[in-house]
Order: structure tokens, then sequence, then C-alpha cells
């Protein structure tokens, strides 16, 4: 076995011992979906193993596995987690596009859909499918307990809701009204199905829109059909409507007809429509997946940004990913902050 294969054994037999007393924990949260490596920080940067029920699905952003890597890594969890299915997605190609073909009987496993839960919320997973980012980002996890912490009798709405996770779990902590925005249909259908999964007390929203045309109808800000004589895309038209809880989780950079999503460069331009949703003495959840970016200064952006509106942050508080996403600096790439508005 070469060098680099015969390494990285150690280094997941590590991380899996780091995490007996977590996955104990969630386990007894009816989860069963966590990271079991983490290579940024365990030992092979660009790879990570993700549990999702009894998928196991290894990824790898940087270079892809050799066969002596995959061989090793599919003998390791064959005998420390049995009975799961491994499926490898090779994401280091351009756009992270996954670029490894799989054989006929992998392949059906693969494309299988599956289901898995988390905190006691079911929701479905398929390692392989019309996109390329699993269904569910497990790193989000602590945000979504937490808006299952606060969500009980409130109003609730997830910007950017992807397939709907922080929707689903809000409804499922006692929610009195949710609505999921997001553009893109097909994730918006794993929302539909994930709501399905789970015994609802309420009916979800799913809303297909551009945020920023969403939201600024939502604030009372409005959106023109019409911006300097240019007509914009088609979009669903919206009453003015504020809310308890408002969760803000965009991609690193998009732009579209309506706006330019820039993390880096331009977070205000999100949050002011977003914060002008909140209701009075509210609270709105802030994620920021750029590693460069700094947290306390992006924070302090967002507080001048409050003042700047004309409300004030009551209180601040910082949600980080859970032991299975290891920070040895304490600052992990996904940044979340609740902010008392």
């Amino acid at each position: 076995m070469p060098e680099r294969s015969a390494a990285l054994i150690p280094a997941l037999a590590q991380a899996l011992t780091a995490r007996h007393e977590l996955i104990a924990r969630l386990g007894a949260e009816q989860t069963n979906a966590y990271r079991l490596f983490h290579g940024t920080v365990e030992g092979r940067p660009g790879l990570t193993v993700d549990r999702y029920g009894d998928l196991l699905l290894v990824q790898t952003f940087h270079s892809p596995l050799s066969t002596a890597e995959e061989e090793a890594i599919t003998a390791f969890y064959a005998e420390a987690c049995p009975g799961l299915d491994l499926i490898y997605n090779d994401r280091s190609h351009s756009n992270s596009r996954i670029s490894n073909p799989l054989p006929p009987a992998q392949l059906a496993k693969a494309e299988a859909l599956r289901e898995f839960s988390e905190l006691g919320v079911k929701y479905n997973v398929q390692a392989r499918h019309a996109g390329q980012d699993p269904w569910l980002f497990l790193d989000l996890r602590a945000a979504r307990r937490k808006v299952m912490a606060e969500a009980a009798g409130k109003s609730v709405l997830n910007v950017f809701a992807y397939t709907c996770g922080v929707g689903v779990a809000a409804a499922k902590a006692g929610a009195r009204h949710v609505v999921n925005v997001d553009f893109a249909e097909s994730s918006l259908s794993v929302g539909k199905a994930n709501a399905r999964l789970n015994e609802l007390p309420i009916r979800l929203r799913f809303v297909k829109s551009d945020a920023f045309a969403a939201m600024r109808q939502l604030s009372g800000l409005g959106q023109p059909k019409v911006v300097r004589g240019k007509r914009m895309p088609p979009f669903p038209e919206l009453e003015k409507h504020s809310f308890d809880l408002v969760f803000l989780d965009p991609p690193r950079y998009a732009k579209s007809a309506f706006g330019v999503v820039d993390l880096v460069n331009d977070y205000p331009a999100l949050f002011k429509p977003a914060l002008l949703c909140t209701a009075e003495g509210g609270t709105l959840m802030c994620c920021n997946n750029v590693a460069q970016v700094d947290r306390e200064a992006w924070a302090d952006q967002l507080v001048r940004s409050t003042r700047k509106a004309g409300r004030e942050v009551r209180e601040i508080e910082w949600i980080t990913p859970e032991e299975d996403f290891p920070s040895p600096d304490g600052n992990p790439p996904l940044k979340t902050v609740l902010l008392r508005v």
C-alpha cells in the first residue's frame, strides 16, 4: 500500500475516535447524519466523509483519491461502520462537478433515494442527483438546532432556502408560519418532499423567486417590474410581511437581474432587506461561508448596517459548527451570527 494511503488509515481512526461521544449524543437526539472525517484539519486536505443514515458519502475537492486510497477508505469504514453504502464523488475538477464514473451497481446505489434524520426531523438524500451538493449541509446543524429552539409560535422566513432544511426544522419545532424562498424549483421540490416526510402541524409555503425580489417586496421596499428602462424577469408578487425570525444563508457569489450577492464585498446589500423583513424585537440569523472574511469585522459591518437602517442590535450570539467540524483556531469557515433586532 503506498505511503499516502497507509497514512490515511490512522487519520480516519483518530477522527472516528474523537467523535465517539458526539455520535452517541447525536444518536440520543435522533440524529444519524454527521461528518466522520474533516480532512482540512484532520490529515487529508480536500477529503470529506459524511454519514447520511445508511449512506457514507466520500468527497474530494482538491485532488482525486488514488486507487489505493479509495480501497483503504472503503476497507476501513466497512469494518468501522458496517452496513453503510459508500459512494465516492470526486469533485476536484472545475466548478466542483462530480467527475468520476461509477459501475452500474454502484450508480444505482448512488441514485437511490434514502432517508435520514437530524434532531428528530426526517430528510431525503441522494448521493448523486441532478445537482452537485448534498441536499443538507451538515455544518449548518448547529444553526438548525438554534432555529428549532427559537421557532415555537413564531413566523419564519428562510431565504436562499436551498432544500428548505431550516424551514422544515422550524415547522417541526412548532413555528406558526414558514416561508421558504429559493430561485431553484429543483431545490424547492426536495424541500417539499422533506416536508411530506414529517408530520408537520402547519403547511409550509415555498416561493420560487430571486431573493432580492422577494425580500424587497416582503420588507415594503418594493420591486419594480421595470428598472432604468429594462424590464425585469418575471417574479411572484408578494405582500409586505414581517417575520419573527429571518434566516439568511446566501452563496458566496451570485448575480442576477435583481442584484449581486457578494459575501466578501457587499453583504449589506442582502442584509438590509433581510433586516427590514424582520419584525421589531425579532431575530435575524445570518451566515457567511467565506473563510477569508473576518468574523468580528463582518459582525461590526452588520451592526453598522442595522443602525443605518434605524434599528439597533440588542444582542449578538455566535453559533459555531459542532464537534464533527473541528476548527483548531476557533474560526471555522462557516460563520453564523444571531442578531436580536
